[in-house]
């Protein structure tokens, strides 16, 4: 079992239902975290067959977030662990989004959600 980390994508998106929010994109951080398996033989072969493909996973959750209008950071992440386990390869994942400057006085505030495939 192997685990790859994709760690502070940036990206902006309309995220939360104040006026300003539904008008104005704001910056999202996404970080996740994918268990899956690596066969002896593509590790041998230093080939990418039957490999999970990150890069694509990444250009997916990408273009989810900046084409999307979401009101609740949950249904943001959720959509995102969504996504992501849509990948057979994939035997669990856990996603981290933050919404920098939610609150006041906090840096963020962020929700983490996690799934295996048998969930």
């Amino acid at each position: 079992m192997a685990r790859i980390k994709v760690k502070n994508l940036l990206l902006r998106t309309y995220i939360g239902f104040n006026p300003e929010e539904l008008v104005n994109k704001q910056d999202v951080i996404i970080n996740f975290e994918i268990e899956t398996d690596i066969s002896h033989e593509a590790l041998e072969a230093d080939e990418p067959v039957d490999i999970l493909d990150y890069k694509t996973i990444t250009k997916k959750v990408i273009a989810l977030v900046q084409n999307g209008r979401f009101k609740l950071l949950e249904v943001l992440t959720q959509k995102i662990l969504d996504l992501i386990l849509e990948d057979e390869k994939v035997k669990w994942a856990s996603v981290e989004v933050d919404k920098p400057h939610a609150l006041r006085f906090a840096e963020s505030v962020s929700l983490v959600m996690e799934r295996s495939q048998n969930d």
